[in-house]
């Protein structure tokens, strides 16, 4: 890791783990037909604060010898995707196809108190799908879907995908006589870190509620399962709102169509309400067993107004993967991959002379996607091989030499068989480096 305190650095091998969630990532999603796009890393400042709630976290650009009124004075650099995302489908939007299923994997600077679990950079996998004027409600179903096959086949300890409705929040509220149902949900979004007891005085002192108001909103928030159940537990605290009654149907279909994927359990949970007030219904948030501390590692949810010209409004549902956040805790803890460097094939030197056979039978590899390096230098064979084990790498290859013919070595095993560099190929599972130790 990086001595520089909260910029992620990995070694070679840690990388590779990085690099294989990566693929795995932009595989799920373009299976799904999401296409890629990168923003610019900078954007106006007066864009990124203009949600206001992290401007204590935005890094500034400056240039050492810039002058007042310069062209790039107040660019800050991007503190997550989100925002560049919706400016970037206001100025393309004559060009875009809609609705518009968007990935994208990069870096996001926030200036932040490094810890566990948060950096001053780090890597964001998002996704999206934006509608013109109208988004269909099975999108939010299909972005869980996604997501959750996404996360599935990632080499981490099980995962909770927990899901709530805005709607169901603010229809109980309204169902109670609260005039501002937005001041309430900031206040019960922080029960993961705050005692309830507390929070019902907050809501009490801070909300203006009553005591009972602020007993069933606490009883509401309580409410959590990994089946529909949830919708029979809220009628039973007796509130009754038709944004509620559009919120519940709204759950129970996201809960039962994203539920499936092996090692992530989708549950309903209630006191999920995110903080940001744009998240207009379904909401997202996802816990790693035995991390719980990290918080959530993957997050988002329903917006219908986040990115509007004043003529067209663009509304929108996705999901935010902190790779980061997920990746950097495990790999600490022993994730590594299976060798530090892309090569599945050393081929050995005999000497400065043979170099170029060498760089043939490479050469011949490499032309049907065989990953291969050669030998450093003509040490002995012994000292080569080692070379190669220090490295991960599982095949070393002997060129021909006099009588002798192409011979591959497998030095896990130490099987040596025949081999022409023109059609032989190593098992599939030894082209790329894997994943060594799988956490559990």
């Amino acid at each position: 890791m990086s001595g520089l305190s909260g910029f992620p650095e990995f070694l070679p091998a840690d990388r590779n783990v990085e690099l294989i969630v990566l693929d795995h990532l932009r595989e799920v999603f373009e299976l799904h037909g999401f296409a890629s796009i990168e923003t610019r890393a900078a954007e106006p400042m007066d864009t990124l604060l203009r949600k206001g709630e992290i401007d204590k976290e935005v890094y500034v650009l400056r240039r050492l010898q810039a002058g007042e009124g310069d062209s790039d004075s107040g660019l800050a650099l991007h503190f997550d995707l989100t925002v560049p995302f919706a400016r970037y489908v206001l100025e393309n939007a004559g060009k875009l196809d809609f609705p518009f299923r968007r990935y994208q994997i990069q870096k996001v600077w926030r200036g932040e108190r490094p810890q566990n679990g948060r950096y001053r950079e780090f890597t964001q996998a998002d996704i999206d799908i934006v509608a013109k004027d109208e988004l269909a409600f099975h999108f939010d179903v299909e972005i869980a879907q996604v997501m959750a096959e996404a996360l599935s086949g990632l080499p981490v300890p099980a995962l909770t995908l927990q899901v709530s409705n805005r709607k169901i929040l603010e229809g109980f509220y309204l169902g109670l006589g609260i005039a501002e149902p937005t001041t309430v949900m900031p206040i019960v979004d922080k029960l993961d870190k705050v005692p309830a007891d507390k929070i019902a005085a907050l809501l009490q002192s801070d909300a203006g509620l009553t005591a009972e108001q602020a007993k069933q909103c606490l009883a509401l928030a309580e409410i959590r399962s990994s089946d529909g159940s949830f919708v029979d537990a809220v009628r039973a605290l007796g509130v009754e709102h038709p944004l509620l009654d559009e919120g519940l149907d709204e759950l129970l279909q996201v809960v039962t169509g994203a539920s499936g994927a092996d090692g992530v359990e989708v549950v309903a949970d209630l006191r999920i309400a995110r903080g940001l007030d744009y998240y207009t219904g379904t909401v997202f948030e996802t816990r790693m067993e035995g991390h719980e501390q990290l918080g959530s590692i993957c997050s988002g949810g329903r917006y219908d107004q986040l990115a509007s010209d004043g003529k067209n409004t663009y509304p929108g549902v996705g999901i935010s993967l902190g790779v980061s956040r997920l990746l950097v805790p495990l790999v600490a803890g022993g994730l590594t991959a299976d060798r530090s460097v892309p090569s599945a094939v050393l081929v050995a030197l005999t000497d400065e002379e043979s170099r170029p056979a060498s760089l043939a039978v490479a050469a011949a590899l490499r032309a049907r996607g065989i990953p291969t390096e050669i030998a450093a230098s003509p040490q002995k064979f012994g000292k080569q091989i080692r070379y190669a084990e220090r490295r991960g790498i599982p095949y070393v290859w002997f060129p021909a030499n006099g009588d002798d013919g192409d011979r591959v070595r497998d030095i896990r095993t130490g099987d040596q068989v025949d081999a022409d560099p023109a059609t032989w190929n190593p098992p599939a599972e030894d082209l790329k480096p894997r994943i060594k130790e799988q956490v559990t």
